[in-house]
């Protein structure tokens, strides 16, 4: 038994703690928010009293929502000061590269190991296990806690020794799924208005030209309007092409099918769907 701390027990770091759990690890848990860690207690967990105490444990997951958040608890904290000796932190979280950057100097400068390990799948591949995991930074250190990554995903994709490559694949990953999603609703738009069944129309796709969980997952959902409950929010998506624009732009690509996001993901928000599935921008697509 191996003893791994997760910190951020929200619609993914829960199912994340539970099946290190289930997989027999002993786990430490710490969330802003008692809810989350009190059923994972219940299942087993012990709870940190603080971000400071969970760092004690020789592996640490955090999964939090953003640049600031990570840079709150992490960077600007002063946790990483009295980390015990050797620990090493997993960040699963959707960053930018530049706070990616950020992460491994300061965590250099204190002698703790740091891996950007960001993930694809939604809540239920996270229960399921089945996530696919984006791993970058020293390969001794993910080698160290590939024993936990095998528990939560179906593969590690390891992406290089720079930890901002895995935060710059996970970024691009979801900006194609903003244009898939924008792209289908366009589609379904025009079926709809030829008096043409949405969903049929979804399922030929799916079974046809367009495989696989993208396409099956958001055409389903757009075709019957259906954006709760969110596996992703608009709110978190609209982050999400902020830092693709960014990345873009630091290499001097233009992105113009993201500029025009942009303004979707805006109007999307101010419409009140910012607590709805990412799935909602189709909402601005005439119907």
């Amino acid at each position: 038994m191996s003893s791994i701390a997760v910190i951020g027990l929200g619609a993914m770091g829960k199912p994340i703690a539970h099946n290190l759990l289930k997989a027999g690890h002993d786990v430490v848990v710490w969330n802003r928010s008692d809810g989350p860690a009190d059923e994972l207690v219940a299942a087993g967990a012990r709870r940190a009293a603080s971000v400071a105490e969970a760092m004690d444990v020789p592996v640490v997951f955090s999964i939090l929502s953003d640049d600031r958040a990570v840079a709150e608890t992490f960077i600007d904290s002063g946790v990483l000061a009295r980390a015990a000796s050797g620990t090493v932190h997993v960040n699963l979280a959707t960053v930018s590269a530049d706070l990616a950057r950020r992460a491994a100097a300061v965590h250099a400068e204190h002698g703790v190991g740091y891996i950007a390990a960001p993930v694809f799948g939604r809540v239920p591949v996270a229960e399921a296990g089945a996530l696919n995991i984006l791993a970058a930074g020293d390969p001794s250190l993910i080698e160290r806690v590939q024993l936990f990554f095998d528990v939560i995903g179906s593969r590690t994709w390891r992406l290089g020794e720079r930890l901002e490559q895995a935060n710059i694949v996970k970024i691009l990953g979801n900006y194609l799924i903003a244009c898939a999603i924008q792209s289908l609703g366009e589609a379904v738009s025009v079926v709809e208005g030829a008096d043409i069944d949405s969903g049929q129309f979804v399922e030929l796709l799916t079974s046809t030209l367009f495989p696989g969980p993208v396409y099956t997952g958001y055409g389903s959902m757009i075709a019957e309007r259906r954006y709760q409950p969110a596996g992703f929010t608009t709110l978190l998506g609209r982050k999400d092409l902020h830092l693709a624009l960014q990345v873009a732009a630091d290499h001097n690509i233009p992105l113009p099918i993201g500029q025009l996001l942009r303004g979707v993901f805006d109007r999307t928000i101010d419409a009140g769907h910012g607590a709805d599935d990412w799935a909602s921008i189709v909402e601005q697509q005439p119907r």
